[in-house]
């Protein structure tokens, strides 16, 4: 049974195994394998897993990207499984075909180390939930503006950085919340102190806060120029 050229292999180094909607007839055993087959496509004819040699792999549904990324590495072989959407009118990742010993030893890998992946996963949330995406969005445009030079994407990291809740930082004062400039100046003053400069390397090192300020003044004040030419 030959199938559309529509039905392409998505970009991957890996097999691909489609899902498919249709009766389905092998092309190399001529064995029926009926609707919702899964198959793999060799020159645009269906063939079936057994004839493949795809068979003996165990499936791991999308959905947990550390095992699957563990059961990939461990697998010698492996093939990506996908289904067309008539809904979104594409193929959709449903999952990964892995071998069943790489399956067990990556269940076995998230099961000693879920704990410490929870709290990190509660980190991340509580950093997000500490943002203020609207004022961040408002903040980092300004930056921009007033300092067009500076480099892609380093708005935002300003913005995120000084307007965290809670943290008392330059983005949190009133003048600041009003774009006020001379707030928004400080907060990429911060930035480029601690991100252009070896501010952080004389602390480290046991200068006094004021002294090591000082010693990189005029760089910062390069830099400022320079962003916002």
């Amino acid at each position: 049974m030959s199938y559309p050229c529509t039905m392409t292999t998505p970009t991957t180094n890996i097999p691909t195994v489609y899902i498919v909607n249709r009766e389905s007839r092998c092309d190399e055993c001529k064995g029926d394998l009926g609707r919702h087959a899964w198959i793999t496509l060799e020159d645009g004819h269906a063939v079936c897993l057994a004839c493949a040699d795809l068979e003996h792999l165990v499936f791991l549904p999308s959905g947990d990207a550390a095992l699957t990324r563990r059961a990939r590495k461990h697998s010698r072989l492996s093939a990506v499984v996908i289904k067309w959407s008539r809904a979104r009118k594409r193929y959709e990742r449903q999952g990964l075909l892995v071998e069943d010993e790489a399956l067990t030893r990556a269940e076995e890998e998230c099961a000693a180390d879920a704990a410490s992946r929870e709290a990190r996963r509660k980190q991340a949330a509580a950093r997000r939930a500490e943002i203020d995406e609207e004022y961040v969005s408002r903040f980092a445009a300004c930056v921009r503006g007033l300092y067009p030079n500076c480099p892609a994407g380093r708005e935002r990291a300003i913005a995120e950085h000084a307007c965290r809740k809670y943290s008392g930082r330059v983005g949190r004062s009133a003048a600041a919340k009003a774009l006020d400039e001379d707030a928004v100046r400080l907060a990429v003053i911060a930035h480029i102190r601690h991100a252009e400069t070896p501010y952080d390397d004389l602390l480290q090192s046991g200068h006094e806060r004021h002294d090591a300020r000082a010693q990189v003044d005029a760089l910062v004040s390069t830099v400022l120029d320079a962003w916002q030419r």
